[in-house]
């Protein structure tokens, strides 16, 4: 399995360079990608970590590029960033699942913070699914039908004065 990393996708270099700074100097590995199509061509399902894609490039758009990913089974969260937002280009980008969406300029540390959540998510729900391999197909059926072992303790009750 490889290392989660932030895979920061910009056509602007300028952005795609302090994206770099700001996540290095606070410990997040990260790469770069000048374009949604070679990110698109290098892009590996073991791929760990997150995205962020900025919405508006030349050539391939970031909602292209996320609409790309989602239909080979990309389940990396993405952080959609933008210089040209607005509120319908915002709700059309979480209504087909991206974790969130940021104007720039933003807030270092809450793009940072928004980074961290999004590895940390995907890094549980790489878990859970470990978990449920192991667990298997008959060790889920069981859990769901059959009842608990243990029955509660049960709550003493008042009778009522007669």
């Amino acid at each position: 399995m490889s290392t989660a990393r932030t895979h920061i996708i910009d056509d602007d270099e300028a952005i795609r360079d302090a994206l770099q700074w700001l996540f290095k100097t606070r410990g997040v590995a990260c790469r770069t990608w000048a374009s949604g199509e070679g990110f698109l061509e290098a892009w590996s399902p073991q791929w760990r970590g997150c995205i962020v894609l900025d919405i508006r490039m030349a050539g391939m758009s970031g909602l292209e590029c996320f609409d790309t990913l989602l239909a080979r089974g990309c389940e990396l969260p993405v952080i959609f960033i933008t210089g040209h937002g607005d509120v319908p280009m915002a709700v059309e980008a979480m209504r087909i699942g991206a974790m969130d969406f940021m104007e720039k300029p933003f807030n270092p540390e809450r793009l940072t913070e928004l980074v961290k959540k999004a590895s940390q998510a995907r890094r549980m729900t790489l878990e859970y699914m470990k978990y449920l391999a192991v667990l298997g197909r008959e060790g889920m059926r069981r859990i769901l039908r059959e009842p608990p072992t243990r029955t509660p303790p049960s709550v003493p009750t008042e009778k009522a004065p007669a």
